[in-house]
């Protein structure tokens, strides 16, 4: 059994409902990165390549970006939301062959508003988890007005967030510039905005609060465990370097271990594109036990079967995984983890 654990989808009426928006310059952009990837829509386009990984191939599900936050006022963003949720709900009930289960949208622009969206989607609709995004309008997640949100997910016990980056073109990648350029918000950036969000939490003492919170980040994990020295020793030295005119920016919550063991704490998938070595690294740093297989289909140059095949490929040919280490990753990890 191999249980894809970061997959993207837009429900029908979800996706007609993000392409009749025209007054958001956002949705317009998505509207021209998805518009192309039918397997996104089109559910038998989509069962087509996922026949290519043999009967015991199942997705868990989520909305494709932007956060829902970036596509207008809070009123539609609810409502986007709960279209998002009653369509994935729908589909994994009508293919349990094909869907595992789905992470549920919110609109994290009203708190209390996404709290209801979650656990409506939580005991109506049978979601496993819930999505989030890196950023919140451009600002960290780390700030306190997120964490009752944060509470009420790690309350659930078998729930996870799944968490994705977010940012666009307007990040500049130099002070002087204005713009990104070469997409670069996306292949660099996009790892940047993962390992910040991590990093902030981290300091912010998320594990220390809610140690039972489960936190699954995409593309495994980012940039943390390739910059492991930086992360342990570097961080071990927070602060000694540090001018007393700068003393509040490396004040956080009280920790009580080193900030590398939290980090650790994060679940990842395996979504590297076929980067096998970098896979590699990942799970060498996170563990097996926190490592579960996800593709981030249908985003590769075939639209689909691209990346599921590449990263199959990688977990076959690891040398340092036995094949209870690869059924553990593949469906073992995530089935104890949801209890699915």
């Amino acid at each position: 059994m191999k249980i894809d654990a970061f997959c993207h989808l837009l429900p029908r009426a979800y996706a007609d409902r993000l392409f009749a928006i025209d007054d958001s310059p956002v949705a317009r952009n998505i509207q021209k990165r998805v518009g192309g990837v039918p397997a996104l829509v089109d559910m038998d386009v989509r069962f087509g390549f996922m026949d290519e990984f043999g009967s015991d191939y199942r997705q868990i599900i989520n909305t494709a970006a932007p956060p829902l936050e970036d596509l207008g006022p809070v009123q539609r963003t609810t409502e986007l939301a709960r279209i998002a949720n009653d369509g994935m709900a729908e589909l994994v009930a009508d293919h349990p062959d094909r869907f595992a289960g789905f992470c549920a949208a919110v609109s994290l622009d009203d708190i209390e508003a996404a709290i209801a969206e979650a656990e409506r989607a939580f005991d109506e609709l049978g979601a496993v988890g819930v999505q989030i995004y890196t950023h919140h309008h451009g600002g960290p997640m780390d700030q306190e007005r997120f964490f009752p949100f944060y509470e009420a997910v790690a309350a659930r016990g078998n729930k996870m967030i799944q968490v994705h980056p977010c940012r666009d073109s307007s990040w500049a990648d130099y002070k002087t510039e204005e713009r990104s350029k070469f997409e670069m918000w996306w292949t660099l950036g996009w790892e940047y905005d993962l390992a910040a969000f991590m990093s902030r939490l981290v300091f912010a003492g998320i594990f220390e609060r809610l140690p039972d919170i489960k936190i699954l980040m995409h593309h495994g994990g980012a940039m943390i465990p390739h910059f492991a020295g930086r992360v342990g020793p570097g961080w071990d030295q927070l602060g000694a370097r540090t001018p007393e005119n700068q003393r509040e920016d490396i004040t956080g919550y009280p920790l009580t271990k080193r900030p590398i063991e939290y980090f650790k704490n994060f679940y990842v998938d395996t979504a590297y594109f076929g980067a096998g070595d970098a896979m590699r690294t990942a799970i060498k740093f996170f563990g097996v036990d926190r490592t579960l297989f996800g593709s981030d289909t249908p985003f590769d140059p075939e639209k689909g079967p691209g990346y599921t095949r590449s990263t199959i490929a990688n977990l076959e040919d690891m040398d340092i995984l036995t094949d209870a280490d690869r059924d553990a990753i593949y469906h073992g990890n995530v089935t104890q983890l949801l209890g699915l």
